[in-house]
């Protein structure tokens, strides 16, 4: 079979990164010319395994819908919000991922909640788990459009196979009785199987009001904060500080 045959087969079969690989092997003959065939075959399949890899993250991200274009690599410790670097390092790991953990992120507004919970979720993706941004209110029409369309239980599948879910904005609107009931379907389903990661300017013994129902406040909260960790963010808003006009940018 001729390298070019080969090529066109490896394309075929969805080999496109061996195909790219092996390519590189027949122009490059001096660098290769000393390897095994096995050697040189274990390239190749490296090479696969590697772009499938790449692919997949690419995937995971773009599915996950993050707000912010965030990395661990580049969160801001300068600046005193309660925030460590060993703090971020251990949940970077994932080992609460693998144990099913929640994580809750209070904090003042701008204090860099979203940031952080992006910036996880990303890490995450990188590793090979699924994740799902979402504004609490984005999330509760969302489901309140499913009921419409007859896609509810649908909705509480997919939701409930979601590695990670991130719930931004906890607390900021008055729940409807319907609103609550869907919490607590969507906390049932996850609670012990999968994270969830919420997100909150109200401190958390706070959002037993802000739930509004004490009997479902008391199953939703206790499904999420037995097992979760927590971070509490203080200080000034960091978009006040990284976002401010200098002096000659303010109009006159």
């Amino acid at each position: 079979m001729t390298t070019t045959l080969t090529l066109s087969r490896l394309q075929d079969l969805r080999l496109g990164a061996m195909a790219q690989a092996l390519q590189s092997q027949q122009e490059q003959i001096g660098t290769y010319e000393g390897l095994s065939f096995m050697e040189r075959l274990g390239l190749l399949v490296e090479q696969e395994c590697l772009e499938r890899e790449h692919r997949k993250q690419e995937r995971l991200i773009r599915q996950a819908r993050f707000k912010l274009n965030a990395s661990i690599q580049d969160i801001d410790y300068q600046h005193p919000r309660n925030i460590k670097p060993s703090q971020i390092a251990q949940l970077a790991q994932g080992e609460w991922i693998d144990r099913a953990q929640n994580l809750l992120i209070t904090g003042p507004c701008g204090s860099g909640k979203t940031y952080l919970a992006c910036a996880l979720g990303h890490n995450a993706c990188l590793q090979g788990y699924s994740v799902r941004y979402y504004r609490l209110s984005r999330l509760l029409l969302a489901l309140t459009q499913a009921k419409a369309d007859g896609s509810y239980h649908k909705q509480l599948t997919q939701l409930a196979k979601i590695q990670i879910l991130i719930i931004d904005d906890w607390g900021l609107e008055a729940l409807s009785a319907a609103h609550r009931n869907d919490l607590m379907e969507i906390m049932d389903d996850r609670h012990g199987s999968q994270s969830t990661v919420v997100l909150s300017q109200l401190p958390t013994d706070e959002w037993y009001a802000a739930i509004g129902d004490n009997t479902l406040a008391d199953a939703i909260l206790d499904r999420l904060m037995h097992n979760a960790h927590r971070l509490k963010l203080t200080g000034e808003s960091m978009r006040k500080i990284m976002g401010g006009l200098t002096e000659g940018e303010h109009l006159v």
